[in-house]
């Protein structure tokens, strides 16, 4: 095979043709502004709130509830930092989990320094809060429980509705980074009590560049970014209108073909698991197949650098992932697989595959086989799988 073989649909996916099309004339003949009130204006202010119909509609919210932004991350900062800003006459303290996205961890670390008090839930071997420890952390100044729907490293699923319910109770703000989950999974925010909700585009093949907030009427948080009065004067700046646009089609065929999609999906994860298993010794395997997102499988092989392994596959055309694409510059373990109980030699050997809709069996054999010769041949080189043949060691 000399084709490029992608497994990386966790870091980001392909532009779907379908959305590229739909976009294309928002970049060239409908280029106005949303903001403006002649006729390529208006065009533009229409297709925007056809895309925010869209995306109301995947998630069982109201329109108005939607809120463009430029992405996960900058979606994750607004929420976090304008739900502790708006309430800190209320409380100071913040429940999140171990094994969130830098883009919560870190906002969540500098609100600290601010002089918020945060507590970060550990998580079980599967990479699930309890909510018994999630009961027991709540205080009288807590103000927002923030818990991510599905993990970008090993596709742990959270019990989100239980969540929901308790923040509901305890009169708490639930907020949850659905990066990985929407255009995965089927969500409904006020089935499942989320009061905010984060999401990103180019996770279910739409464009990069591009995001949402949800915010649930009622609830009321300082701006991240001021200007101007778009989105209802939530987030100033003239509009993405081709990237909303894009967004709203690719969110559309996500959930128009998603229960085809997830099984053709899991039957492959399912396939990958199974051979890696029988085929490479010394593994362990990070991802389930229940409560986890369908096409995510981590497997830690062992005495191997993730790295290396990542070069190699790289060189045979595979493209994977040794954990988070926003953490790929860090030599430092993932701090996810950490947080289940992997050990730290282990973890450095780590590998993520995530799977698309449109990869076959065929590329997993390929990917497997390639495993089989690329694992071989880098224990050959370790000095670790030295000293565990040689019983040393024996982890």
């Amino acid at each position: 095979m000399t084709d490029i073989i992608y497994f990386d649909h966790a870091a980001t996916t392909p532009l779907s043709k379908e959305v590229l099309n739909e976009m294309m004339p928002y970049l060239t003949e409908n280029y106005g502004n949303a903001s403006s009130v002649y006729s390529i204006g208006r065009k533009a202010r229409e297709a925007v709130e056809s895309a925010r119909a869209k995306v109301a509609a995947a998630i069982g919210s109201k329109d108005k509830e939607i809120y463009f932004t430029a992405g996960g991350s900058e979606s994750d900062n607004a929420i976090i930092k304008g739900v502790a800003r708006s309430r800190r006459d209320k409380g100071n303290h913040i429940i999140t989990t171990n094994i969130e996205h830098p883009a919560v961890l870190e906002t969540c670390r500098q609100l600290e320094k601010d002089g918020f008090e945060v507590t970060y839930l550990p998580v079980d071997s599967n990479g699930i809060i309890s909510l018994d420890d999630l009961k027991a952390a709540i205080r009288p100044t807590t103000i927002l429980i923030t818990v991510m729907f599905a993990n970008n490293e090993v596709g742990s699923i959270q019990p989100i509705a239980e969540i929901g319910a308790i923040a509901k109770e305890n009169k708490i703000l639930f907020h949850t980074d659905a990066v990985q989950a929407v255009g995965n999974l089927r969500i409904d925010v006020k089935a499942m009590n989320i009061d905010l909700l984060s999401m990103s585009a180019h996770k279910f093949y739409g464009p990069k560049g591009v995001g949402a907030m949800y915010i649930r009427t009622g609830v009321v948080i300082d701006k991240l970014i001021t200007g101007g009065h778009q989105e209802r004067s939530r987030r100033a700046g003239t509009e993405n209108v081709a990237g909303i646009v894009g967004m709203g089609k690719a969110i559309e065929l996500a959930y128009e073909k998603l229960d085809e999609n997830t099984a053709k999906i899991s039957a492959l994860k399912a396939h990958y698991l199974e051979q890696v298993e029988k085929r490479v010794p010394h593994i362990r395997i990070n991802s389930q197949m229940e409560n986890c997102l369908a096409g995510t499988a981590n497997v830690s092989f062992k005495y191997i650098e993730g790295e290396s392994l990542l070069f190699m596959l790289d060189m045979k055309g595979i493209c994977a992932s040794s954990g988070s694409a926003c953490t790929s510059g860090s030599l430092d373990p993932s701090h996810v697989l950490l947080a289940i109980g992997v050990p730290v030699e282990i973890a450095h050997g780590s590998l993520r595959i995530s799977i698309g809709k449109n990869n076959t069996k065929e590329q997993i054999d390929y990917l497997v086989d390639a495993l089989c010769e690329v694992v071989e041949k880098l224990r050959k080189m370790s000095p670790l799988y030295e000293d565990f043949l040689n019983g040393k060691i024996s982890f």
